[in-house]
């Protein structure tokens, strides 16, 4: 346990501090106004605090501090620091992508257009990222005509260097063949700086180029030029066409999209030159402390920015939320470009749409990146393994049903039970149930009634021969509720009324903090936050909440569109819906005699008496109910 440093001995000042464990090493680096503030924070009641913060403080053993001149510094060293040490108890940025870029090799004496992922490297420049590494060879194939650069290895071109020889891109017009002599380096040179200025977004100068140079081709009847300058020109204008145009004028901003839950929350960037998209990139950032939006996007920021982008610095960056401290960020992001930069939340017009747009691809980027985790076999049976150690379990639960409740002010009770299979949802055994016996607000004793109902179904069906056995057949080999201690008591409760509490394994997990509680135990466990298992029980109580809500929906729905026509013997859809239209609505069916109704010729007599019954409200002996 860590001992609190005398309070004179820490400095009023601007600095960053590392939490050591008694191993000595770093578990958790912070930045503060005011170191001295800042550290008497963590020194306080551990009830207070967040159980994450409380739990770093418990495992550290000590604490040191670097005191620098000013806010800007102070965020500049807690982002090196967290780089360098990796700490356990700060959040991660997590990419596991190698992003492909379209590079210009211009430290070599021919310069060369290739795709490169990994390091960057001194002497080459960079454009991207890109998604896929066909979008860059699509993008190049366009430009090779006009800016016709060599984009073989250099083994191929001194191999042709030697035979004296071009190859065949320089006899299709994609390659100005170097190799052989055929253009000096004067002029080499100047089609690489046109090929980076077109990438930077600098489009225009080269299109208007080309359209001079086919109109004289015209006018001096070199026709045949001219048509190869035209077609040069309908490349050069598809691969702009790539690069969507998405800001007016020549802005340079940043769009940062975002979509998170508990967890984690994936990022996904659009980088805006000249008003283009140049660039986009994706990423995923591990919350492994409490994250309000402000703080991620401080995190996002500082990921998004430890180095400057193959871009350069924008103007602008565009964000769903403004960080902790907007002026220290702008500061620092205003270092990095040489000029200020601001960081918006746009709220209407184009920017807005723009923000929306990258939004939408973060929450695909999401859903892409947890698919990926569900759908893997390793992870899969990582998890399962996982669960069986941390709860304790006889063996890897192969089939896990979960349950949740949904309503709205006690009505519309439902129940929800999902099931998940070898790691993967086995949507054919889903079941819902619509509450009974509960007519108010009251989560536990509705799902008492769901359990009850579902496990009495279980001993029936198991006393029966196997053909004759119902959908509920199947034992889960763990039961798992969502909520805390309370909704965990009563699936006890349950299991212990039916004889079932030393067959069925349980536990509720409960959402504020991702905590798994077990019976017997007053303190939850804790299960690591980027472990497969806990990734599997989120899933299926995500899973289970939004089934349950799906049928709340639906009833509420139906409820709330309930005709007075309904349920009327005889009174199929069909119709009632052609006697709503012939009489003009239900106001006018509401009114209509009983002998305006028998004169329908399609509608039995016995129909249009039941129909004058139920709108006049009649029983069945003709009296008002």
């Amino acid at each position: 346990m860590i001992t609190r440093p005398p309070a004179g001995s820490i400095p009023d000042a601007p600095g960053s501090y590392q939490f050591k464990d008694r191993d000595g090493r770093v578990i958790y680096v912070g930045k503060a106004r005011s170191l001295r503030q800042r550290l008497s924070n963590y020194f306080q009641n551990p009830y207070n605090l967040h159980p994450r913060t409380a739990q770093m403080v418990a495992t550290a053993e000590s604490v040191e501090w670097i005191q620098v001149r000013n806010d800007v510094e102070a965020l500049m060293l807690e982002y090196n620091l967290i780089k360098e040490h990796r700490p356990r108890f700060n959040v991660r940025l997590i990419d596991d992508k190698s992003y492909p870029y379209l590079a210009v090799t211009l430290d070599d004496a021919w310069p060369r257009a290739r795709v490169m992922r990994g390091t960057k490297r001194k002497g080459t420049r960079y454009f991207g990222p890109y998604a896929h590494a066909y979008a860059i060879r699509e993008t190049l194939d366009h430009l090779l005509r006009t800016f016709p650069i060599r984009t073989c290895t250099d083994a191929k071109f001194d191999r042709h260097v030697k035979l004296g020889k071009p190859c065949l891109l320089f006899h299709i017009e994609k390659c100005s063949g170097p190799c052989v002599g055929e253009i000096d380096k004067l002029d080499y040179a100047q089609l690489v700086v046109d090929l980076c200025r077109f990438l930077d977004g600098d489009t225009q100068p080269v299109i208007d180029k080309l359209t001079a140079e086919m109109l004289v081709a015209s006018d001096e009847l070199e026709f045949e030029r001219a048509a190869r300058i035209r077609d040069r020109l309908a490349t050069v204008n598809k691969a702009v066409e790539r690069q969507q145009m998405v800001a007016e004028g020549n802005e340079d901003i940043d769009v940062v999209g975002l979509a998170e839950d508990d967890l984690e929350a994936a990022v996904f960037v659009f980088f805006v030159r000249r008003g283009r998209v140049t660039g986009r990139r994706s990423f995923v950032l591990d919350k492994v402390e409490e994250l309000d939006p402000s703080r991620v996007i401080d995190k996002v920021l500082e990921g998004l920015y430890d180095e400057v982008p193959v871009q350069g610095m924008p103007k602008t960056v565009l964000a769903p939320a403004q960080p902790s401290d907007p002026e220290l960020y702008q500061e620092w992001l205003g270092m990095l470009r040489g000029s200020r930069v601001e960081i918006r939340v746009p709220a209407r017009g184009a920017k807005r749409e723009l923000l929306e747009t990258v939004s939408r691809n973060a929450e695909e980027e999401f859903t892409r990146h947890r698919l990926r985790r569900a759908t893997d076999h390793n992870s899969r049976a990582r998890a399962l393994n996982e669960l069986r150690d941390w709860l304790e379990l006889p063996i890897a639960p192969l089939r896990i049903e979960c349950y949740d409740m949904s309503h709205l002010q006690g009505t519309d009770y439902v129940g929800s039970m999902v099931v998940v299979e070898d790691g993967l949802a086995a949507k054919n055994q889903y079941r819902r149930f619509k509450v009974r016996t509960v007519g108010q607000n009251d989560d536990y004793a509705a799902m008492e009634e769901v359990l009850t109902r579902r496990l009495r179904n279980y001993l029936d069906d198991r006393v029966k021969p196997v053909a004759e056995r119902g959908r509920f057949q199947y034992p889960p080999q763990l039961l798992m509720v969502d909520g805390g201690k309370g909704q965990l008591n009563v699936a006890v409760r349950v299991l212990e009324a039916l004889g079932l509490r030393d067959e069925i394994p349980v536990c509720s997990l409960a959402k504020r903090f991702e905590e798994v509680y077990l019976p017997g135990r007053s303190e939850p466990v804790v299960i690591p936050r980027q472990s497969e298992a806990l990734y599997l029980l989120q899933r299926l109580r995500d899973e289970s909440h939004r089934f349950a809500i799906g049928y709340h929906r639906q009833l509420r729905n139906r409820r709330m569109t309930t005709s007075v026509l309904d349920g009327i013997p005889g009174l199929g859809p069909t119709r009632r819906k052609r006697l709503v239209a012939e009489l003009g609505g239900i106001r006018k069916v509401r009114q209509a005699e009983l002998e305006t109704l028998r004169e329908l010729s399609w509608l039995p007599d016995a129909v249009a008496e039941a129909v004058y019954a139920r709108t006049h409200g009649l029983d069945d002996k003709g009296a008002r109910r």
